[in-house]
């Protein structure tokens, strides 16, 4: 599991109004000798505005984005809080979350935290031996940190009893809703002392978690604390972006732009499990140390995958939404939707996984033509936008793979012993021209690094066009209601002549690709394909030929611009 956060995460840049530090926020001396031994020197702004309020015994409803450094805003009053006298074994402070590993790291923030206060804090959650569980809360704990699930399981073993809380925490409220705890939460609060102090954090506000706050929260205080914004001028930290593909060339796409991106450790998400196993296994065989993660392993099979991602012997995590959450991986710098997300709320929680901390971040999303419509609902609804990108090349390709290893031949000649080399070197220079020497070295050491990169082929490029029913060529809502007026018009086809065949490796699929890509049309209404040595001819609804023509002559096939126009005398009924 990964250490607690790094000194960044309380850390925040200078304000311009020379905002407060931690001494000015009323901590104790103890705490403030934890967080300068930390390295923290200022509060963010959730911390600003949450610590005073929780010091003072409020009720808190709090929206936050993952990576803003909530895990302190709560930790450091909860600390602050605890009675002096704590003979008692009961808690005194109940954070609950929706995962072990995030059961895992909030514990270890409360340990670094509270150290000099002699904070006696317990992480529960399944997966866990629970003898071990039952003598820690038999012994004693101030703080607990659980899972609704377990922590519901001790309440009615009677093993942890909530009679003295003073703080209930609900830390990332609508994940824990979205995995189906509601009615734990339910329990567990119905269990605590009504004369409490409760703490709602969630980085999203759908309208279960404001009734689950209305009814369990006394006056809250709102706050609301987005991403730090990038002063002018600086890029955002988080690089969102999105390719629009067909689904048949997304595996392609995804090795592609991990190629053109380099990360040095990504997250894949996928819909479902089937997917996840058979994204890994693709990626694998495309030379990346991919691991799976999803709901269908053993918790002992995810710690081991975790930790080789955080060891560094994977690169690529392809996981489902459930199985992920949680997570903090400090080298994690992409994040990859191989689909876009159904809610814009799944969104905000996946690309928060990169960014944090003041660590820059990128974010890509594969969409479907079809999914573009909800890729700008997500930037209305997150305010943010997503740029669309167009697929990187097989010359973007070999560009970016070129840069790659002259970087890591600079690499070397900065800072390898090359002695034992140089008798290499000058003996084939007695023979050869210095320059081809070079040359010769640099090729061996690109394809050993690279090997078949030349193999590439490229991948269309699909178009986003505007709504159906604004482009000409097609009935209008009370047109053909078959379709429910998406079909194009009928009335005889036409032959398209595309100056590309054999000699250029053109193949059906590559043409039914292109237009379908480009165009509104289906494969189904694609008729005859004749493929000559030269040229290409494909029968289209007449309707639509000159769409088809349009389309085509703006995009490429096999990585070619073609000569494409009606072929003469070729229509028909």
């Amino acid at each position: 599991m990964s250490s607690a956060p790094t000194p960044t995460d309380l850390s925040a840049p200078d304000d311009s109004d020379g905002g407060p530090a931690f001494v000015d926020l009323g901590l104790r001396a103890e705490l403030l000798g934890a967080l300068s031994a930390l390295g923290y020197e200022e509060p963010t702004p959730i911390q600003r505005e949450a610590i005073p309020l929780l010091l003072a015994g409020r009720d808190l409803l709090g929206q936050a984005a993952t990576g803003t450094g909530k895990t302190a805003a709560f930790a450091l009053p909860l600390l602050q809080r605890m009675p002096d006298d704590r003979r008692g074994g009961d808690p005194v402070s109940l954070v609950l979350v929706p995962t072990r590993e995030l059961a895992v790291q909030v514990s270890e923030a409360f340990h670094r935290y509270g150290k000099d206060l002699g904070a006696r804090v317990l992480p529960i959650y399944g997966g866990q031996p629970i003898g071990r569980q039952l003598r820690a809360l038999d012994l004693g704990v101030d703080v607990v940190v659980a899972t609704p699930g377990r922590a519901l399981d001790h309440i009615a073993r009677g093993t942890l009893r909530l009679g003295s809380l003073a703080t209930v925490v609900l830390d990332e409220a609508d994940e824990m809703l979205d995995m189906g705890f509601a009615e734990d939460i339910e329990a567990i609060l119905e269990h605590a002392p009504a004369e409490r102090q409760t703490v709602l954090f969630s980085a999203t506000m759908p309208a279960r978690i404001d009734g689950l706050a209305r009814k369990h929260l006394t006056d809250p205080e709102r706050i609301q604390i987005g991403r730090e914004q990038p002063v002018a001028g600086e890029a955002p930290r988080v690089r969102q972006s999105a390719y629009i593909v067909t689904r048949a060339h997304k595996p392609a796409v995804l090795g592609r732009v991990l190629d053109v991106e380099s990360p040095t450790a990504a997250i894949v998400f996928c819909r479902s499990r089937e997917e996840v196993d058979r994204l890994t296994e693709t990626m694998n065989g495309r030379g990346y140390r991919a691991e799976a993660l999803h709901g269908g392993m053993s918790q002992e099979q995810r710690d081991r995958v975790m930790g080789r991602l955080r060891a560094g012997t994977a690169d690529l995590l392809v996981a489902t939404d459930v199985a992920a959450r949680g997570l903090d991986v400090e080298q994690l710098t992409h994040v990859v939707n191989y689909d876009v997300p159904s809610a814009p709320e799944s969104y905000v929680h996946r690309i928060g996984r990169v960014g944090r901390a003041g660590r820059e971040g990128v974010a890509i999303t594969l969409a479907e033509p079809r999914e573009h419509r909800m890729l700008k609902t997500i930037e209305r609804v997150t305010g943010q936008r997503i740029d669309i990108d167009k697929i990187p090349t097989v010359a973007d390709l070999r560009t970016r793979r070129m840069a790659l290893t002259q970087a890591a031949l600079r690499e070397s000649l900065l800072e390898d012993d090359l002695d034992p080399f140089r008798v290499i070197v000058e003996s084939l220079s007695d023979e050869f021209d210095l320059m081809e020497v070079a040359l010769a070295a640099v090729k061996l050491a690109h394809e050993a690094a690279l090997p078949g990169s030349d193999d590439e082929e490229e991948i269309p490029q699909v178009a986003v066009r505007a709504p159906r029913e604004s482009r000409p060529g097609f009935e209008g809502r009370g047109g053909d209601r078959r379709g429910g007026g998406s079909r194009p018009r009928t009335g005889g086809t036409a032959q398209v002549f595309i100056g590309l065949g054999r000699r250029a490796g053109v193949r059906p699929q590559d043409l039914v690709g292109a237009i379908t890509g480009e165009t509104r049309v289906s494969g189904r209404d694609i008729g005859s394909i004749e493929i000559a040595d030269r040229f290409s001819l494909v029968e289209v609804p007449l309707g639509v030929a000159d769409e088809v023509i349009a389309g085509l002559r703006n995009s490429t096939i096999k990585g070619r611009k073609a000569t494409v126009r009606r072929d003469r005398g070729g229509e028909g009924n």
